[in-house]
């Protein structure tokens, strides 16, 4: 029986539409990405790493092109691989690379990405995928006093926002705490103490394997939930009467925390000290907010007059140790 002219077409367009997508899956599969690594090593002086995939073969059709301005130290020296051609060279920039343009002159005509890497001598580091759609990169520059004191004071403040663990244990200290003044000296001694500790840590000086701290933190909450119940039964622990005490020993378990979290982000080389400062300081301002809207919202409560049960006062107590003995348990088993 034979089969009708279309069928015979149809079957034709079948197999040119496979043959294309094959011929697409071999250019997707045989396509690697370059790679450009820049080091200054010296004001102005920078050395140079640009490496080109080879395609059965041939090298890809890229061009690397430097803003003016920039002027060879040392020639290009090629060194070719199995599968890709090494270039090194030394170059000297006129007022440096940090905000100038780097083109990728016929990246646009490929299917290949550059994974492009700098690194000033600030420490001032920068990562970047090109993609054929925009063939160029601009080289970030250093950040500057401002920037580093506006984000650092935003990832203090986002850290102690989220960071629940340290405001349920600041909670606890305001619930056994009474009196202003003893409030102020208790939330001073957190301060000063996770303070000393985050910036021992953050510097190099202390290091502590952060598993065990975080696990500890949980437990110095489920301590002070146990000291507001024994309070409730007429027993008043260390954490009733000198509450600035628990707060600073404590403390220093919370700035080891902190500075977990700012070893995640790194410091600028640069602005070492004021980046750890602003840090520092978001974390305080978050800290005091917090502690400004609970007074608040007790404010208010205590103007309605309100006729609870005795046992409605171990609610807040027995609601934060059994949170933070959860987290006790989850981090110990993930040891």
């Amino acid at each position: 029986m034979r089969r009708s002219r279309s069928a015979d077409r149809f079957g034709q367009f079948v197999i040119l539409v496979g043959l294309v997508i094959c011929v697409h899956v071999a250019q997707a599969h045989d396509s690697r990405p370059a790679y450009l690594e820049i080091n200054e090593t010296a004001p102005a002086h920078y050395n140079v790493l640009w490496r080109t995939p080879l395609n059965a073969g041939m090298r890809l059709p890229v061009v690397l092109k430097f803003p003016e301005g920039v002027d060879n130290v040392t020639e290009p020296a090629v060194r070719e691989l199995p599968d890709s051609l090494v270039e090194h060279r030394i170059i000297q920039v006129k007022g440096g690379l940090a905000g100038k343009r780097i083109d990728f002159v016929g990246l646009q005509a490929t299917i290949t990405d550059v994974l492009a890497r700098v690194r000033l001598l600030d420490g001032n580091e920068s990562t970047a995928l090109v993609h054929p759609s925009q063939a160029w990169m601009e080289v970030a520059k250093s950040r500057g006093l401002w920037s580093v004191a506006s984000s650092y004071t935003r990832l203090g403040i986002e850290h102690i926002g989220f960071g629940i663990d340290h405001l349920l244990f600041v909670l606890a200290l305001l619930i056994i705490t009474n009196g202003t003044v003893r409030l102020l000296k208790t939330v001073t001694a957190f301060t000063v103490a996770h303070s000393i500790t985050l910036a021992l840590a953050t510097l190099g000086f202390v290091h502590v394997p952060s598993r065990p701290v975080e696990a500890t933190i949980a437990l110095s909450i489920v301590f002070v939930a146990l000291e507001i119940i024994r309070r409730r039964e007429g027993r008043n622990g260390i954490a009733s009467r000198a509450p600035w005490i628990v707060a600073f020993t404590f403390g220093l378990l919370h700035g080891f925390g902190f500075a977990g979290a700012l070893s995640e982000v790194g410091l600028p080389q640069n602005h070492i000290p004021a980046a750890l400062f602003f840090f520092n300081l978001g974390v305080e301002i978050g800290q005091v907010a917090f502690i400004a809207v609970v007074v608040t919202l007790i404010g208010l409560v205590r103007r309605f007059p309100l006729r609870l049960p005795r046992w409605a006062e171990l609610i807040p107590p027995y609601a934060i140790g059994s949170i933070a003995m959860f987290w006790v348990v989850q981090r110990v088993a993930a040891f």
